[in-house]
């Protein structure tokens, strides 16, 4: 019998992916779609849940149809997905009732306003770990009932379905059989209270959300279903989910209370393993849930930022500055510094730790002498500037630095953000060999309920590091560009 081979599905913000992975961690096949993004107003963000499903599908056909020898020995399949994004759909036909409204939604901004200003942030953030802000599910939830002609009516007699991408996934690769998700993502949906773990009434009630729209929730190995035979050509078992940050966190194998992962994909994402006790930030990080294994959770610190890749995409399609986004790399190195320019890349507003939906990206410091090489620099350097904000917090908040940092993302195969990263942290940034770990995370989740893996200490055991940075930068230098950084931004929270 050939040797077990397990399916990733990576439901991204920009795109739909399959992967094919071997028992030991390595990428036998891999197929992705670009997924189109919508912005119908101002600081709206939107996709098409139907494009998300039909993408996923083919994905998955097209991965398994390479490699029809691996397909034939799938064990099981893992699903991770952009966390946030909200879907509500039609329980009976699985017709969409809007499309989905994407994580970097800021439409709520004004309702998540007035919640804070009635006072209702610390009964949140001591239930959920999170803040008042768009970013999250639960007042997405609330509009759609609130703007779509008789989405209320419907939601409140269980007509409609509520779930995050993974949810609506397994809801579609099971022709509806199931409805369920699994901790981390109903961490983010500003609804589940993570200490108790359950969905929690005063959260429902503050934003007349009714329970029965609501999926059941899981640990993140589990038996969430067995595909309809007619999709993959035969039953599959789907035996683990987790958002996309939590996933990366488990195929980093940062199991260990203190480890750092930081992904740099659309966003930038640092979190920490705090171990099993939840502790409420006092830095505005968040508290979530990192895994949930046999009904104990692990819990983690995270800064979130909403745009780090995204930016270098602006970069190239918006300002047309270069054809491709690894030309970056040339472009920045092409001089010797930022010339004083620093990017505050707030296109959404700026997430973690000023929390402020409101503001824009702003470009300071430029002179006549400015170059498009400086303004790409300064995008780049971005990432280890908003980095190190995160890393102060979480040790304001745990009084814990990490001793390196595991780095993954689209944005790890570009040398310079990696070098600038570790001289701006002072800490080496571990690339790991396989950059792909969001989907090995949910493979490993996957491996785990059938069986393919014993136990974490055999995730720990495959993790490898390809590349390491190690600091070089003098202390004074260091101080120097943060100091520039900071002005950018406070010039920019003061507008």
């Amino acid at each position: 019998m050939s040797e077990p081979t397990l399916l990733a599905i990576d439901q991204g913000t920009t795109s739909s992916r399959a992967i094919l992975f071997s028992k030991q961690g390595d990428i036998l096949a891999t197929r992705q779609k670009e997924l189109v993004l919508h912005y119908p107003h101002n600081g709206w963000v939107e996709q098409d849940a139907k494009d998300i499903w039909n993408d996923t599908l083919w994905a998955c056909r097209a991965v398994m149809d390479a490699q029809p020898d691996a397909a034939r020995a799938v064990a099981g399949i893992g699903i991770t997905n952009q966390r946030e994004t909200t879907i509500l759909w039609d329980r009976k036909t699985g017709e969409p009732v809007y499309n989905a409204i994407v994580w970097q939604d800021r439409r709520t901004a004004d309702l998540c306003a007035r919640l804070k200003a009635q006072g209702h942030e610390d009964m949140v953030r001591s239930k959920t770990g999170l803040l008042l802000d768009p970013y999250f599910s639960g007042t997405k939830i609330a509009w759609v009932l609130d703007n779509v002609p008789g989405a209320r009516k419907r939601a409140e007699v269980g007509d409609i379905a509520f779930g995050t991408v993974d949810c609506y996934l397994l809801w579609k690769l099971t022709s509806g059989r199931v409805h369920a998700t699994d901790v981390t993502n109903a961490g983010r949906t500003m609804l589940y209270n993570i200490v108790t773990q359950e969905w929690d009434d005063d959260l429902l009630k503050l934003l007349n959300i009714p329970r029965a729209i609501l999926p059941n929730v899981k640990d993140n190995v589990a038996q969430f279903g067995e595909t309809t035979p007619d999709l993959l050509g035969r039953a599959i078992t789907i035996g683990g989910m987790a958002g996309d940050q939590q996933a990366a966190l488990i195929g980093q194998a940062c199991f260990a209370e203190g480890m750092v992962k930081s992904t740099y994909g659309t966003g930038c994402f640092a979190l920490m393993n705090i171990g099993d006790t939840f502790k409420e930030s006092k830095n505005r990080l968040l508290t979530t849930p990192a895994y949930r294994f046999d009904g104990a959770m692990t819990y983690a610190s995270e800064g979130s930022i909403f745009i780090a890749g995204a930016a270098v995409q602006w970069l190239r399609d918006g300002l047309n500055l270069f054809p491709h986004a690894a030309d970056s790399e040339r472009l920045a190195l092409s001089i010797p510094d930022n010339n004083g320019v620093y990017m505050v890349p707030a296109f959404t507003g700026l997430g973690a730790p000023y929390w402020r939906p409101d503001v824009r990206a702003s470009i300071t410091g430029l002179t006549r002498d400015s170059t498009s090489a400086h303004i790409t620099r300064a995008v780049l350097e971005a990432q280890a500037y908003q980095t190190l904000d995160l890393m102060d917090a979480m040790n304001a908040d745990t009084g814990h630095r990490p001793d390196v940092i595991r780095a993954d993302g689209g944005l790890v195969s570009n040398g310079f953000v990696c070098q600038f990263l570790a001289d701006m942290l002072n800490r080496p940034v571990d690339i790991p060999k396989v950059a792909e770990t969001t989907a090995l995370g949910a493979a490993y989740l996957a491996g785990l309920h059938v069986g393919v893996y014993n136990g974490l200490n055999d995730i720990t055991r495959a993790w490898q590091c390809a590349k390491r940075y190690s600091p070089s930068m003098d202390a004074v230098q260091r101080d120097k560009l943060y100091a520039g950084w900071r002005r950018a931004v406070d010039a920019l929270l003061q507008d």
